[in-house]
């Protein structure tokens, strides 16, 4: 096993995952908590959705817990039939940034797709892992700004 490192002590990281398609997301989850805790963060509160246009609700909840330093939303937006898969994505994706900007704490993006297929999107398990990485060193970096 790794060693662990401290790059994200003192920083409490909540995870909002989709149910949908969660046969994919729940492998993101765990790859997710591995991170967390692989960065020696705190893993905060865990929620899951419905499906990945539920999250911004979820997320918004989280962002006014002043205990919560940042949140990682992961999901699997995968192409149907229709162009659904692409409002899904688009609308919750804007949601998500615009809460982030908002709330001034950090989103981390580990939902994949629009137009991806199922073998694509297991592919892209290990992305969880990078949203995690990514909101701790966003969170340290906006410390820093004071």
């Amino acid at each position: 096993m790794a060693k662990k490192n401290k790059e994200g002590k003192g920083v409490t990281v909540a995870i909002v995952a989709s149910e949908y398609n969660y046969d994919i997301t729940l492998m993101m989850l765990e790859r997710a908590k591995e991170e967390v805790d692989f960065l020696g963060a705190t893993l905060g509160p865990v929620v899951k959705t419905p499906g990945v246009y539920d999250m911004p609700l979820a997320v918004k909840v989280l962002f006014g817990r002043s205990e919560v330093d940042a949140v990682v939303a992961l999901g699997a937006v995968i192409e149907g039939e229709t162009n659904h898969d692409e409002v899904v994505m688009n609308q919750a994706a804007r949601k998500l940034t615009d809460l982030s900007v908002e709330f001034g704490k950090p989103l981390g993006l580990g939902i994949s797709g629009p137009g991806e297929t199922r073998l694509q999107a297991q592919d892209r398990i290990e992305n969880a892992g990078n949203a995690v990485r990514a909101v701790v060193k966003m969170t340290r970096r906006l410390r820093e700004l004071g």
